[in-house]
């Protein structure tokens, strides 16, 4: 099989669980529900197959990498289905966000493919938290309501005045008067909705804003959430600590927190970080 299929076999098979998840949402809790809960705790394990697949086809197949795919969904799984306190969920949103940012497993996969990294630990936290865990109020469904793009667009438009000052006068944002092609802005917002704003909204808003606002109540769970957020980018674009980076991305978090808990709808805090991200690859990078 050729690489170029073997890649979009192995897409499929990744974003699989986060299809199932986020457009059939009641069929995933009913038939998670129908699984004893050994199996449900085993089960992500299957995702090494993904890596098994990419990597074999690009000779870079390595079994140490491939017993950390087996092992981790399943300790993810195991973790978060322990009755033994809440300390579960946190410990679990630091490893796979901490595994994500720092990068700890890219090394495992070929040069372009990282992103898989990103969505393989990602479905691991959506069959920990839905189908062991089945946390609830996280608001994980992508059918798009005209509500969801009213208030994306709501939170972007706040947004957007404030980036753009205070990205110029930063020197952290440079205007492009160039009008991209139609098929690269479709590209763009295509790419960013599933592999960069989906992912990051599911586990800052859905699992990690939900979780704290339990616990210290709506603002300061915006607040913390928001300021993670911003941490989470401190490597991105520099090779040292890019404040201005950590900056914006912080001051953004407050909005996409504010239209996720709008509603509680994952949907709508996407819409605004899929905007926000494609106006600034387009036309501020």
């Amino acid at each position: 099989m050729r690489v170029d299929t073997v890649a979009v076999v192995g897409g499929c098979l990744a974003l699989a669980p986060m299809v199932w998840g986020a457009f059939w949402a009641q069929g995933f809790a009913r038939t998670t529900a129908r699984l004893a809960l050994g199996v449900r705790v085993v089960l992500p394990g299957l995702l090494c197959g993904v890596y098994a697949l990419i990597t074999k086809a690009n000779g870079m197949f390595e079994w140490g990498w491939f017993a950390v795919y087996l092992l981790l969904p399943m300790a993810v799984s195991g973790l978060l289905a322990w009755k033994g306190g809440d300390w579960q969920e946190f410990f679990v949103l630091l490893v796979l966000g901490l595994a994500v940012d720092l990068r700890w497993f890219e090394p495992a996969w070929p040069r372009g493919m990282t992103v898989f990294n990103k969505i393989l630990l990602l479905d691991a936290g959506i069959w920990g938290f839905g189908a062991v865990r089945r946390l609830e109020g996280v608001g994980f469904d992508l059918r798009l309501r005209w509500r969801d793009l009213r208030v994306g667009l709501r939170e972007f438009c706040f947004y957007a005045p404030v980036a753009i000052l205070l990205g110029l006068a930063l020197g952290f944002l440079h205007v492009h008067a160039q009008w991209p092609q139609g098929w690269r802005l479709a590209t763009a917002l295509i790419f960013t909705f599933f592999f960069i704003a989906v992912p990051e909204e599911l586990f800052f808003r859905g699992w990690m804003q939900n979780l704290l606002e339990r616990r210290v109540g709506r603002w300061w769970s915006l607040a913390v959430t928001a300021v993670i957020f911003g941490l989470s980018h401190f490597n991105k674009r520099a090779v040292h600590f890019n404040w201005r980076y950590v900056l914006l991305a912080a001051i953004a978090g407050v909005f996409y927190g504010r239209a996720w808990r709008q509603e509680r709808r994952v949907g709508a805090s996407v819409i605004a970080h899929t905007l926000v991200d494609t106006v600034w690859s387009m036309w501020l990078r």
